[in-house]
């Protein structure tokens, strides 16, 4: 078959595509298939330009690590995608440029680095006469793609290319205007959620975590997000307000935890001058901070009953009080809460009103575990290693196929928040070993130090205090595991007071927390009553 017959045979079936419903990975996956079978290369990927041409992500990718989808690629720190932007058409590199292969460790079938010589061709896709991406190609074998018929064919794919992601735009612009209003589904394209609120994954339960997002985002409903520790509430609270109708005003986000109980009602409504001691000038609190914007509580079930009961008040009139001062104001905040803990049995224990907690789950979403995340994991992978390549000035980071296989098996009872950490610290242990400039920094499995181990427990209160502790919380099966932990903490917290003859201030640096959290706690778990 002549190389216009094997290009016409790839591209019929892909114009017949362009108005069937494909999903747009499924579309972008089917584009990268037809141009291996026309140009002979080892990996091949489609990238979307975002920030005003900042940053390159990519959506599809063919013979390269799964993690690569879960990276970012500074375009300024990468000479060759520089070099392909500038080119503004179809290039081939000559296989002895100087410039670094940002693929580097990342073909599938090679593992050294850096790549050998090898060919190397793109292309900058226009999109209504803007540039929306790159195509790139690239072959082991040197000399796979010369002479000038590889660059034209590469050239015409990239039209039909530009066309396929301007289908999958306009589908999903279509799907978006068939479920929401006109004016949401404008406000949304107008909104698109920046870096820092991009939630990544494909699975299943990401995407019925995204559905959830764009169903209430639109309105102005009180959100309780759940979940356990480190899954990424915050990060869902964020996504809910930047495709809301308040995106481009305030966010304000404040842990109820963390705030000492004096200070509560300060911090949420504000204080004028000599309100308390220490008030020593007017301050306006989270509330009017966020007015017209969304209002992120997190940690919600520490905060006192009093507390809830003005925030009730609040959420039914908008209206707010600066201690110290008689007049009120309105203001106008979207509320979304977070918790990991069980409201409802909170509720039950008499620890939170049963009017509040209805009041804040108008909408309930629940996030879901990284170990529900089926196909997640090493995309979320890639994205944090990186980041640390970024941060810490290194060429290229792969992850061996060993580390790979670790990451998988591992529980992950700290999710998205602790793989992040033992990404971040697995590359510091591999910049220990020795190593060329040229070589890429390859993560291992021990780099990794996933041991599955159980949180340590503070030395003051170790031995029989510890052994009293966990008999005490192994009570009966029935018992669900929040009641267990909230067993544990009990008896764990009795025994540290016992230890320092009832002193709140030394338990709590025994314990390694806030002396204000421990009393909340121990009074929400009932070992102390007032």
């Amino acid at each position: 078959m002549t190389p216009d017959a094997s290009l016409l045979s790839a591209l019929l079936p892909l114009i017949a595509q362009l108005s069937n419903h494909l999903s747009e990975p499924e579309r972008y996956r089917r584009l990268l298939a037809a141009l291996r079978t026309v140009l002979p290369a080892d990996a091949a990927a489609l990238l979307r330009f975002e920030e005003n041409g900042t940053w390159l992500r990519p959506l599809s990718i063919d013979g390269l690590s799964p993690d690569t989808l879960g990276r970012r690629f500074r375009v300024s720190e990468h000479p060759r995608f520089a070099a392909l932007l500038a080119a503004g058409q179809a290039m081939r590199f000559p296989t002895d440029t100087p410039l670094p292969d940002p693929y580097d460790g990342l073909v599938t079938h090679h593992t050294d680095a850096p790549l050998p010589v090898h060919d190397c061709m793109g292309c900058v896709l226009m999109v209504n006469e803007q540039p929306w991406g790159l195509l790139t190609l690239d072959a082991l074998q040197p000399g796979s793609f010369a002479g000038d018929a590889p660059l034209a064919a590469l050239q015409a794919f990239s039209n039909l290319a530009a066309a396929t992601v301007a289908t999958a735009a306009r589908m999903r612009e279509l799907e978006q205007t068939a479920a929401q209003e006109r004016q949401r589904a404008e406000h949304f394209r107008r909104h698109t959620p920046v870096a820092h609120t991009r939630l990544l994954g494909h699975s299943a339960a990401m995407r019925n975590l995204q559905r959830d997002i764009a169903t209430v985002a639109a309105s102005d409903l009180a959100v309780l997000i759940t979940g356990e520790t480190g899954v990424g509430k915050e990060l869902v609270a964020q996504a809910v307000h930047a495709q809301s109708l308040r995106a481009d005003q305030a966010f304000v986000s404040i842990n109820c935890a963390a705030l000492p109980e004096n200070l509560v009602e300060s911090e949420l409504f504000g204080h004028v001058r000599g309100a308390f001691t220490g008030a020593v000038q007017d301050r306006a609190g989270k509330f009017e901070q966020a007015h017209q914007g969304t209002l992120f509580l997190d940690e919600v079930g520490e905060l006192p009953l009093a507390t809830q009961a003005k925030l009730l008040r609040v959420l039914q009139s908008g209206h707010i009080q600066r201690l110290g001062l008689d007049r009120e104001r309105t203001v106008n905040v979207r509320i979304i809460a977070a918790t990991n803990q069980d409201l409802e049995r909170a509720v039950r224990s008499g620890h939170m009103r049963a009017d509040f907690f209805h009041r804040l789950g108008v909408f309930p979403i629940q996030v879901p575990r990284l170990r529900d995340r089926d196909g997640d994991l090493l995309v979320l992978a890639g994205h944090f290693l990186e980041r640390a390549r970024s941060e810490l000035g290194l060429d290229q980071v792969r992850l061996e196929t060993a580390a790979q296989a670790a990451l998988l098996d591992y529980h992950w009872p700290g999710n998205v928040r602790e793989l992040e950490h033992c990404i971040r610290r697995s590359v510091l242990h591999a910049m220990r070993r020795p190593r060329t400039r040229q070589q890429t920094l390859g993560i291992t499995a021990e780099d990794l130090k996933l041991a599955h181990t159980l949180p340590s427990v503070p030395r003051q209160i170790t031995g029989q205090a510890v052994s009293d502790a966990a008999s005490a919380s192994a009570v009966s099966d029935n018992f669900s595991l929040n009641d267990q932990v909230d067993q544990f903490k009990r008896t764990l917290i009795m025994q540290t007071l016992q230890a320092h003859d009832h002193n709140i201030a030394s338990s709590a640096r025994a314990l390694h927390v806030d002396r204000s959290n421990l009393l909340r706690l121990s009074r929400r778990l009932g070992v102390l009553t007032s």
